[in-house]
């Protein structure tokens, strides 16, 4: 009886921890979403990166401002440490304005809305004028054969798929065409490649992003130029009535060589295991079109702001907190490259980290790559986030700039917005800050801090009593 009586008591004794420790953590949570949504900073910060600074290329005078100004601010939050860490990054420039049309006749021409692709060569001083040969993917190229592609421009006209809910794997289902696409057409011999816009949504807008012309001696390299889906839509109706159609573009970009750049680093020094280390971050370069509030302003400032939220609501970290600010995520990854190699090389233990990459819009979860137990562990957590309409808890990838990291018992994790609208902006002129909405990037910045808090607080080695109650 006595031994009954023991055990009943151990369960209750359990029970009522663990229903304190929940409701501790559903304040603690609540505390971070208040201070994210009435007093928060990131809309501020975003506002200066974004309209005060603008586009920021790597390599570019517009990236050495943000990187001056994030360290500032970092160091105005109070952290234990806030440094620079230097990597060398590409520099790349689009110079004029590029300029397109299409000729349906003698004497008859359309402009076209293009932009060029990021890494590419220019066009010929004057310009390159070529028929055009559409392809709808990589693939198709074989089919053609040198023979009917020598000499020409091939149009990569394989649009994003709208019937994927995720609009991530609509973008992995065709962005090959826009990274690779001038690298396989010199092969045949194109002139230059025209890319339909990495985008769901039909309009006037001309999508960047990077491109590599891969083994391609600097002879067989072509220009390579992006086409607004309305256009892309027109040109293909054009080239079912008439095939000998010409297109002629101008580009004036350029490459230099490497130049030294910055990731910025701010940390909080763990409390109780300081070399165990947890990093959130996004990548601070962004494209020239717009000024980059999405991808990835957004990450940025949403991460800074996760250290000044946990500071002001009174929590001190077990572990080391870093956010980190990579430079060159767009056109190289440098910078997600460089931190890891400089944390190999000081066998820092690196036991969670968060990125935030895919814009600024409203939260709905995470996804992970942890092992079963671990991403078990994090299930358990679930119903703390409900209440704030976070309910995505997926396996899958961490982001770019954290992917080097990946190893050992380290997990990786990405804050998932809602999607749908982002590839409306995704490396267009309309990324800027007006894109933004001022509540829904304070909840991102609220969810990332919480996940953090849970995992500094918990750790994801196991998954204890209290966590499995929560289920």
């Amino acid at each position: 009886m006595k031994k009954i009586l023991c055990t009943l008591a151990l369960s209750f004794f359990g029970i009522h921890s663990a229903m304190i420790a929940q409701s501790s953590d559903s304040l603690n949570i609540r505390k971070i979403y208040d201070m994210s949504l009435l007093n928060g900073k990131s809309y501020e910060w975003l506002d200066h990166l974004s309209n005060q600074i603008g586009g920021r290329l790597s390599g570019s005078f517009n990236a050495e401002q943000a990187v001056d100004y994030t360290k500032k601010e970092l160091e105005n939050l109070g952290l234990d440490k806030v440094w620079l860490q230097p990597v060398m990054v590409p520099k790349w420039t689009r110079g004029e304005r590029e300029f397109a049309y299409v000729q349906t006749g003698p004497g008859d021409t359309r402009n076209l809305n293009i932009t060029a692709l990021g890494g590419s060569i220019a066009t010929a001083e004057g310009g390159t004028k070529a028929q055009v040969i559409e392809v709808q993917g990589l693939e198709q190229l074989r089919e053609y054969g040198e023979e009917q592609i020598k000499g020409k421009i091939v149009f990569y006209n394989r649009p994003m798929r709208a019937d994927h809910i995720l609009t991530f794997e609509a973008y992995g289902g065709c962005v090959d065409q826009r990274y690779s696409g001038a690298e396989e057409a010199a092969k045949y011999g194109a002139v230059g490649v025209i890319v339909r816009s990495m985008n769901l949504r039909m309009d006037d807008l001309p999508h960047t992003g990077s491109m590599s012309y891969g083994d391609l001696t600097e002879d067989q390299k072509i220009p390579a130029a992006a086409i607004s889906t309305n256009d892309a839509a027109y040109l293909s109706s054009m080239l079912k009535i008439q095939n000998d159609l010409q297109v002629y573009f101008k580009m004036n970009c350029k490459n230099f060589p490497d130049v030294q750049s910055y990731n910025v680093i701010g940390e909080i020094t763990g409390s109780e295991s300081p070399n165990e280390i947890m990093v959130v971050g996004g990548h601070l370069d962004s494209w020239d079109l717009g000024d980059g509030a999405h991808d990835d302003g957004a990450g940025v400032v949403q991460s800074m702001e996760v250290l000044r939220l946990l500071k002001e609501t009174g929590y001190q970290p077990k572990k080391t907190l870093r956010v980190v600010l990579f430079m060159n995520e767009e056109n190289g990854l440098r910078g997600g490259n460089k931190y890891a190699e400089v944390a190999k090389e000081k066998n820092e233990d690196h036991v969670f980290a968060l990125e935030s990459d895919s814009g600024g819009f409203t939260p709905r979860g995470f996804t992970f790559n942890a092992t079963d137990s671990q991403f078990n562990k994090v299930l358990s957590w679930k119903p703390l986030f409900e209440p704030y309409l976070i309910h995505y808890f997926e396996k899958g990838s961490g982001g770019a700039d954290i992917g080097p990291l990946e190893g050992g018992d380290t997990v990786l994790a990405g804050l998932r917005p809602d999607s749908q609208r982002y590839f409306d902006y995704h490396h267009a002129a309309n990324d800027t800050f007006d894109a933004v909405n001022k509540r829904e990037l304070e909840l991102g910045a609220a969810t990332m801090a919480s996940l953090v808090y849970l995992v500094d607080k918990y750790g994801l080695d196991s998954i204890s009593n209290t966590a499995q109650l929560k289920k």
